[in-house]
């Protein structure tokens, strides 16, 4: 019966090689030219005749065919790799099954020079009346060991945090401003907005790059890559990253992904205003620098750092793929340290009108600081901001070798498409579901772990809602579940939302209960 010749594979490295005797000829296995034999033989050639596994087609029907032994060595030996398990090394090995092909037998790493004795021959003639045959190829231990290497799970650490925002460009002077309850968001002083239903945002005001970033730089550049520049210098000062460890650390396997939801609008902008008087006129760097990458590249040349370097752009979602792809990065040992985060400056006309045209703004000029409230009952619109947040991740043994603090571990996370519309939510929180269901099973947390969670709620009437109740659909049976958003006091951050907030959720680890009595609170 062709049931019983099936082999059920214990270990990955085998390949079970079923023959069956009552395959019919319609059934065989048609191979190139190459590694099929002459349908006539000579007495001598039967003799060393190969046999070879037998594979099933959807009917279940046996497919056998006969290689020459040069043809399948050569095949096999270019075509498949397999890996052997933990047991294999710890017994004598399955070599001796190799035996059973004949005085000229073939091994997929060399032919065998071991006599063939009478037993091996009786097995041989077994596998060629339709009895079943295992074999088991070995393929070099120094190979899968090297691949193992690179599957073993490592863990990351956060070592170091960077910010620019409007309640502060310091980590400790923005985290102290939360607990406070102060609020970033005022009047916009950049430009004349006088004839804009929405004239608040978390502006920042007296921001300065010196000391972090070269002069000339400075002129050039737009603010979403200064804060970018500095927020990460900040970050790794932060972390102990000093010119002494700057000498002793792999520049190979340091990375930046800094991301940018629109990048250099500023720049852009003033360089289309220059074209209408002549492209003479035109920033030369106006386009680099306009570019979502153009940040992470420079801070990299900056530094050296010579590993991963790219950006993400994904709207609000920007800092947290950032961040959960950089720590991939040291997952895969592609990296030991990543700075990670997101910058965003889109406080101009082009940006403000943008999202006016939207209807997206809060328009309550009249009392800034309470502009934004999310899950309010009154709630009418997000208000803008802009800033920058970094963090620097770390493989945890190469953080405790250069004797690091250690602010929390990052266990992991998810992410997910609502697949439904452009800027509304799904009804059901379908994405949202999904990327909490997701995040929990890669990080191996339990739901009634999760006690916090600084949320997105952006104070949108349709955002806030939905996303809440696919919070508490997920975790919300949890009686120690907490929950705000920071967005109350600094606004919507854009590309750079994600990593502030992360900025905020980090520095409270230690300090949690006053974190959440600083902050609008909602406790389930």
């Amino acid at each position: 019966m062709m049931a019983s010749s099936v082999a059920s594979p214990l270990c990955t490295w085998l390949v079970a090689a079923c023959m069956s005797a009552s395959c019919e000829k319609d059934h065989f296995l048609k191979l190139p030219s190459i590694f099929r034999c002459s349908r006539r033989l000579s007495r001598s050639a039967r003799r060393r005749k190969v046999v070879v596994p037998q594979f099933l087609n959807a009917g279940g029907a046996g497919l056998v065919s006969s290689f020459c032994a040069s043809g399948i060595q050569n095949w096999l030996n270019s075509c498949l790799t397999f890996e052997p398990c933990e047991e294999y090394y710890n017994s004598e090995g399955l070599a001796s099954s190799l035996s059973c092909f004949s005085e000229n037998a073939f091994s997929l790493f060399g032919h065998k020079a071991e006599p063939v004795t009478r037993r091996q021959r009786r097995m041989n003639r077994a596998a060629i009346s339709g009895k079943a045959m295992a074999v088991a190829v070995k393929p070099q231990k120094d190979t899968i060991a090297k691949k193992k290497s690179l599957t073993e799970k490592r863990r990351i650490v956060v070592t170091g945090v960077g910010v620019v925002s409007s309640l502060g460009h310091d980590a400790d002077i923005f985290y102290s401003n939360l607990l406070e309850g102060v609020s970033g968001i005022s009047q916009i002083e950049t430009f004349d907005c006088s004839e804009f239903p929405t004239r608040i945002a978390g502006e920042i005001k007296d921001f300065s790059a010196d000391g972090w970033v070269a002069p000339k730089l400075c002129k050039r550049a737009d603010k979403f890559m200064l804060y970018m520049l500095t927020a990460g210098k900040k970050a790794l000062a932060d972390g102990g990253i000093t010119e002494d460890v700057m000498e002793e650390i792999d520049k190979a396997k340091c990375g930046v992904l800094i991301g940018s939801a629109l990048g250099g609008m500023k720049v852009f902008n003033d360089a289309i205003e220059a074209l209408r008087v002549s492209y003479k006129k035109m920033n030369p760097f106006c386009v680099p620098f306009a570019t979502t990458n153009m940040g992470s590249a420079m801070l990299a040349m900056d530094l050296g750092w010579m590993g991963p370097n790219y950006s993400i752009s994904t709207a609000c979602a920007t800092s947290n793929i950032c961040m959960l792809n950089a720590a991939n990065h040291i997952i895969r040992g592609e990296a030991d340290i990543m700075l990670c985060g997101g910058s965003d400056s889109a406080i101009i006309p082009i940006g403000l009108g943008g999202f006016v045209a939207c209807r997206a703004l809060s328009q309550k000029n009249g009392d800034p600081t309470r502009a934004s409230r999310p899950w309010d009952v009154d709630r009418d619109g997000f208000v803008m901001g802009e800033g920058a947040g970094v963090l620097l991740l770390e493989e945890l043994e190469h953080a405790k070798r250069r004797d690091a603090k250690i602010y929390a571990e990052f266990l992991g996370g998810s992410f997910t498409c609502d697949a439904y519309h452009m800027i509304e939510p799904h009804p059901e929180g379908a994405g949202i579901v999904l990327c909490i269901e997701k995040a929990l099973a890669q990080s191996g947390v339990a739901r009634e772990d999760i006690n916090y969670i600084n949320a997105h709620a952006t104070s949108t009437p349709a955002g806030d809602l939905k996303e809440f109740e696919a919070i508490m659909r997920c975790i919300g049976q949890n009686p120690e579940l907490k929950m705000n958003s920071t967005k109350s006091m600094v606004g919507h951050l854009l590309g750079a939302a994600g990593a502030v907030e992360a900025v905020a959720t980090v520095k409270g680890r230690d300090g949690k209960e006053e974190l959440l009595r600083g902050m609008g609170l909602s406790d389930f």
